[in-house]
Parts: C-alpha cells; structure tokens; sequence
C-alpha cells in the first residue's frame, strides 16, 4: 500500500515531469526523443557527443512544417506576469513534395540547451548527447498536399518541449491531418523564439516552493500548481486553436479542415487534450497517452477533482497507460470513465512505461546501448518492451482513433478488441 507522501508526490512528479530523485519521491517520471522504429544512431559528433536518429513516418504522405510565433494580448503571461501570452508551434502536414526542401532540426540550438540542463530521462547524462543535431522526417517550408486534411493539436508532458512528440506527429502528419505541436512556454525546458531569444521552464521553481519540504508534502499547494499547469496549457490550446486560421499560410489554411479538430498529448499533454475537448465544443476527439486527470489524489482523500472527471466527456476519448495503468487502477480515470456518456476505450501497452509514448521510446534505447548503461536504465524510462513495437503500436492506435472519428477511415476493428497485430495492447474498458 503507497504511502500517502508517496502516492501524492509520484502523481505530482509524473504530472510535472519532475524527476522523483529531486523532490525525494518513489515511482516514475519520464519524456524524451526518438530514434527509428529500430534506428542507430549516428557516429559521434567530433566532440565526443552521440547523435541519435528518429524513425521514417509510415504513412503515404512525405511531411512539411512550419513554425509559428503567436501571440496572445487579451492574456498576461500567467507564470511571468508579462503584457501577452507568446507562444511556438510547429505545424506538420502532408506535403505534395519535399525535394529541395531541407529537413527540420528536432531541436533548435536554445531548445537543445535547455533540455541538456533539465531534462526528465531518468539517469541519462544528457550532456553526452548532440541534441540539436537530430533531424526529423518534415520538411521545412514545403508546399502542403491537396487535402482537406483534419486538425490535430498536440500538447507535450509538462517540462518537455514540443519535439519530443515528433514521431508521433510526423507520422500522423504523413497519414493525412495537419498537427500542430504546442509548446507551453515557462513550462517547456526552453522555447527558442525567431531571433534566437530563448525562454527556460520555470516549473522546477514552482515546484520547490509548493514542495519546500518533500517528506511533508501539502496536497493543497500541489494541487494548486497542478491546476495551474493544466489550465494554462488548456488556454494555450484554446488560443492556438483561435489563432491558426488567421496564422496559417493560404495555402496550408486553405487544406486544413477546422470543423473537424481532435487533441492528443502525453502526461499532462494528455489530461490537457481530454480538459481541452471538455472545455471547447470545437474539439471532437482526444487522446490521452498516461495522463492523470485529477489534480492530487492519495489513499487518505478523494483528492482534488477537474471539472474533467466531474462530469465526464460526451464525445470520443481514448485513455493509453503505461503497464498497469487502467481505470480500474488510477481511481481518476475511472471516475472519468464512470461520468462519460461518449464513445471511450482505455488501454494498455504490455511492457510499458511513463516515457514509451514519447520519442523516448527510439532515443533512450540509442543512448543506452551506445553508453553501455544499465538495462535498468532503459526499462526505467521506456519500459521492456521492444522499441518497434512501441513505437507501431503508438502509431497505429493514434491513427486508427483519429482515422475512426475525424475522417471516417476504417480502422479494421483495432479499438474494439484484442488483434493480433497489435498483441502489446490490453484492452481495460
């Protein structure tokens, strides 16, 4: 039985990304990047440093991108104070061709710094990785495809950066929507804006000042900063999703469909889709990739409720756990569950764990192997199972939930039962 510092901090760590070993705290953490569905990495950089490879998307489509600044003025920075809100997105979408169109970074110089100094892979030396140097499979600057292409929002776990989701969302992309990768700035580990100014996460503070003493944690003051992140990154979303039709170039605003708009995330990108869909009729669908969808619960309370799992959802959600992770288990899912009235499954991945519905999953495996660390070190962070079967398994489940409810593509059957090309998934609900 958790103890109720335990239970209370592993939700708050999880949900903020926030390594255990920092606020003392037993259980998971994890995010990260990607390599192939069984890439290598490259050689190493001159300096001694690791360069990692991502995974080719499996669609039909080849993938182009874009990068927007928008800007929020009927909203003060909610962690600085400033005049606005300002945030980055990528835009991914199915190109019509890419020759000649040089393919994106998944980190920019500033971002790549940010994340070597704080990120959330549990025991990885970050520093002995060139993580501006991995490029993804979009092309910078392409000309979009012919659509109409449904709208796919995506919010990262908190502290990560939106590239972190880029293998996700480059192969939902090369499957025929346009996704737009959010990054939630003072949340990221940093943003870096045109010009090269770049803003650094300001959570890690946050969190010190709700948890000064880890072994006396107050439920109350977490429960606050994690009402806090949730309903700021659901207000970025919502203004993104206000923003973009203006945003957008004619020709990519002219392929993307907005009547038809879902929403995914993982950890708290993903209670943030399902919050999202619950507070804008606009959105139609979302996924959550293990994602709590409470505030703070612990074995002592019924914890701290969202609105979100008061009242449940009338339109489709999909819940994927890590191993052991289920409805029947993490008691907000279920009451999540129970309040809904809409068309849900929950799954899980055998083997999984917090990071593997991140680009971890490709990344950590390179790392590791090429560092000769601990097996320990890997099934931490993306679990025991094998990397391109997580990394299809991902892939597939995301595609066939989208394809099911915003383009009414067949999706043969794989969210209603066991498959044999999915033999990881266990279906919960």
């Amino acid at each position: 039985m958790p103890t109720r510092r335990a239970t209370v901090l592993s939700a708050a760590a999880v949900l903020l990304a926030v390594p255990a070993r920092a606020v003392a705290a037993p259980g998971p953490r994890t995010e990260p990047r990607t390599a192939g569905a069984g890439g290598s990495a490259d050689e190493s950089a001159t300096d001694g440093r690791l360069r990692l490879k991502l995974p080719a998307p499996s669609g039909p489509h080849p993938v182009g991108t874009l990068a927007l600044r928008l800007v929020d003025t009927s909203r003060p920075d909610p962690w600085t104070g400033g005049p606005h809100r300002e945030l980055m997105v990528s835009v991914r979408y199915p190109a019509r061709a890419i020759r000649g169109f040089a393919a994106a970074p998944q980190m920019l110089p500033g971002e790549a710094a940010g994340w070597t100094e704080l990120n959330s892979l549990a025991d990885i030396p970050a520093d002995r990785v060139d993580w501006a140097a991995t490029r993804t499979h979009a092309h910078q600057g392409a000309p979009a495809g012919a659509g109409p292409y449904p709208v796919v929002l995506y919010s990262p776990g908190a502290g990560d950066p939106r590239s972190l989701g880029s293998v996700l969302c480059d192969d939902l992309a090369s499957r025929g929507h346009v996704v737009v990768m959010v990054d939630h700035t003072y949340d990221a580990s940093a943003v870096e804006f045109p010009g090269g100014r770049v803003e650094r996460t300001l959570l890690p503070a946050e969190f010190a000042k709700a948890v000064p003493d880890p072994e006396h944690p107050d439920p109350v003051k977490i429960a606050a900063l994690l009402e806090k992140v949730v309903m700021v990154r659901v207000s970025d979303v919502r203004f993104v999703l206000d923003a973009l039709p203006g945003a957008l170039p004619a020709p990519l605003r002219a392929v993307a469909d907005f009547a038809r708009v879902g929403a995914f995330g993982q950890s708290a990108g993903g209670f943030t889709a399902l919050q999202a869909m619950h507070d804008d009729r606009r959105i139609h669908a979302a996924a959550d990739f293990d994602g709590v969808t409470s505030y703070v619960q612990d074995d002592d309370q019924d914890g701290f409720p969202s609105t979100l799992t008061t009242d449940g959802l009338d339109r489709p959600f999909l819940l994927v756990g890590k191993d052991g992770n289920t409805p029947g288990t993490v008691p907000c899912w279920g009451e999540l569950v129970r309040h809904s009235h809409g068309w849900h499954r929950a799954l899980t991945l055998h083997g999984a764990a917090h990071g593997t519905y991140t680009d971890a999953v490709v990344l950590v495996p390179q790392i590791t192997r090429r560092l000769d660390l601990p097996r320990a070190t890997l099934t931490e962070n993306v679990g025991t199972i094998a990397t391109r079967r997580a990394v299809t398994a991902d892939r597939t489940l995301l595609a066939a939930f989208f394809g099911r409810f915003l383009s009414d593509r067949a999706d043969h059957g794989l969210l209603d039962g066991p498959s044999p090309r999915l033999p990881e998934v266990r279906f919960a609900s």
